[in-house]
């Protein structure tokens, strides 16, 4: 495995583009509202959602940038940021003046605010890329964009995979056929699509599927596509899986393009780590939970298949009550990027609440909602008395109160920091359990 990246706050790139951002806030009053009306009735930062920022060119921001860590590799215009999480910075040869926001359908956004009979869309339904100019004033320039990966496909072939990823069998009464049957839609799916169109469309049901069982996803979903967003905004996606079956799951992933970035460990007491993926091309990553020894934490225990043990750490006994993340149960969580405060605040009257944060640092705060409450099999908790994994009082427990399933993750991020808590954290990962009273499980 190479040398994994350790990630830390980057300032100065966070006030340049802050500085940036603020010159189009100061002229154009759509984008100034915009940025508002997010704070105020999605709870999260307009800054979150930008994708590229077009400059001028100039040789004074060409240096500035280069200062606090962009690169332009391909000698071209577009500058980037590998070691933090902030947008892409075009210089511009013509002098155009541009922003660009992230979100799901640019069509929705034209929608729902109001743009329908002013608007033009670039690219046709279904592209790879999509944009829009939605805003024009004084010399600056707001535009949509939607980008899912990879180049453009037949639209039939798009919306016929798509429906096979919506519509896959999940339940299988051996989990290795759960996982041939995926392999074989994605592989499927990759060769009318390419590995990018492929991961983009497997990670758009994933969402809908965790969606319909959890209802602040819901709530905030609706908040969200209110103003045309969508879940533009994700961090990251959760998966939780039984030791024998985590690496099956890894390699399925590494099959749509997802590279292996960074191990993560909470610690020897924790009892569990995870696998932190990325696919660059498409932006998903992927936090993959599995119950760990301290010893096999130092090994590749994302490609070495991990052995069954009698014993359920808090990951295992999830994914023993529900079934695997990737299978049966869907994600155990999605995790967004807020205004960290405004979002719990503005999710109570939903009846949304949260649990206590489990990261408050300056520059990366995180708290699950309250978790969504599912029923557990009989066959399940029968199978698990029997194999004495749990007790006869805790069967009890589960057959009478379910067990906790999954939840929306709230994060607010800081000077572009990419990385996630790796000390602190065995509080929260205790109170996940469901075998306690209080429930959830966070990074």
């Amino acid at each position: 495995m190479s040398a994994e990246p350790l990630w830390t706050p980057q300032p100065a790139a966070a006030a340049l583009v802050r500085e940036q951002l603020d010159s189009f806030l100061e002229v154009n009053g759509f984008i100034t509202h915009l940025r508002d009306r997010l704070l105020h009735e999605t709870g999260t930062r307009l800054a979150d959602w930008v994708a590229r920022i077009t400059r001028p060119a100039s040789e004074k921001l060409a240096r500035q940038l280069r200062e606090v860590g962009y690169a332009n590799p391909g000698a071209g215009a577009l500058w980037r940021h590998a070691a933090g999480m902030f947008p892409d910075v075009e210089l511009s040869a013509g002098g155009e003046r541009r922003l660009f926001i992230r979100v799901e359908s640019v069509a929705d956004f034209v929608l729902a605010q109001g743009l329908a009979r002013q608007v033009a869309i670039d690219g046709a339904p279904l592209a790879a890329v999509r944009q829009a100019r939605v805003s024009s004033e004084r010399n600056t320039e707001l535009w949509v964009i939607e980008r899912h990966g990879g180049a453009d496909a037949d639209p039939a072939a798009v919306l016929r995979h798509l429906e096979a990823f919506r519509l896959r069998n999940r339940d299988f009464e051996d989990e290795i056929d759960g996982f041939a049957h995926a392999r074989h839609l994605i592989r499927a799916a990759i060769a009318d699509l390419g590995v990018d169109r492929t991961c983009d469309l497997f990670f758009q049901a994933e969402r809908e599927f965790w969606q319909m069982r959890n209802r602040a996803a819901r709530v905030q979903k609706a908040r969200q596509d209110a103003l045309g967003m969508g879940w533009a905004n994700h961090d990251h996606h959760t998966y939780r899986s039984g030791r024998e079956n985590f690496a099956p799951m890894i390699a399925i992933l590494e099959e749509m393009g997802f590279l292996c970035r960074e191990r993560f460990y909470a610690g020897r007491d924790a009892g569990w780590g995870a696998q932190v993926l990325e696919q660059p091309n498409v932006g998903v990553v992927i936090f993959a939970d599995v119950d760990l020894s301290p010893d096999e934490v130092t090994g590749d225990f994302a490609h070495e298949l991990l052995p069954r043990r009698k014993e359920l750490g808090t990951v295992g006994l999830w994914c023993a009550l529900h079934g695997e993340a990737f299978l049966q149960a869907g994600m155990h969580h999605l995790e967004c990027q807020f205004a960290f405060d405004a979002a719990r605040e503005q999710l109570k009257p939903h009846g949304v609440d949260s649990m206590k944060p489990f990261t408050d640092f300056e520059y990366l705060r995180q708290a699950f909602t309250k978790g969504e409450v599912w029923p557990v099999a009989e066959a399940r908790i029968t199978k698990l008395v029997r194999e004495g994994r749990i007790t006869e009082p805790q069967a009890v427990k589960f057959r009478t109160d379910g067990a906790l399933g999954s939840h929306l993750e709230i994060l607010q991020r800081d000077d572009g920091y990419k990385g996630f808590n790796q000390t602190g954290i065995n509080e929260i990962i205790l109170k996940t359990d469901p075998r306690r009273a209080e429930v959830g499980h966070g990074h």
